[in-house]
């Protein structure tokens, strides 16, 4: 009984000028700064979303605060103070801070709809991360309504 001769099995060797030699050194640093421009335009979308979260519940918060009011000074005042309170505690640092509240709501007679509109606008200073983007100024307006039957 003869078995099959085997064969000898041969190496491909690769040969020695390789021309890909580093290709992957290359690769990656022309793909890392892309990736972290990549990375720092993320960070910088998520901070202005949260900013123009911040300030629309300012703005409704103000909004609402002063609709609960007796008179139009007192509406303003109260929506200028919740709405500063309500950027402290989102943590939004702003550079300017606005808050303008049209009470006119107040001067309509009882038994009539009214509300009262709070417009808060934000100056969110970015250069704390190191990007070339600017100071972004957000401006959010709600409105709340004025009990129809409650005296004024």
């Amino acid at each position: 009984m003869r078995t099959a001769p085997r064969h000898r099995r041969t190496r491909h060797l690769r040969p020695t000028g390789d021309a890909e030699r580093g290709s992957t050194s290359l690769e990656l640093a022309v793909l890392a700064p892309a990736l972290l421009v990549l990375l720092a335009l993320i960070v910088v979308a998520g901070r202005v979303a949260v900013a123009h979260q911040a300030v629309e519940g300012a703005a409704s918060q103000a909004a609402r605060a002063a609709s609960l009011e007796r008179t139009a000074t007192s509406a303003a005042d109260r929506a200028h103070a919740v709405a500063d309170a309500t950027l402290a505690n989102a943590g939004l640092h702003c550079t300017g801070t606005s808050v303008a509240v049209d009470t006119s709501g107040f001067a309509v007679p009882v038994g009539t709809p009214a509300s009262v509109t709070a417009t808060v606008t934000c100056t969110v200073d970015l250069d704390g991360l190191a990007t070339p983007v600017g100071p972004t100024t957000i401006t959010k307006t709600m409105s709340s309504a004025i009990d129809t039957y409650r005296e004024r």
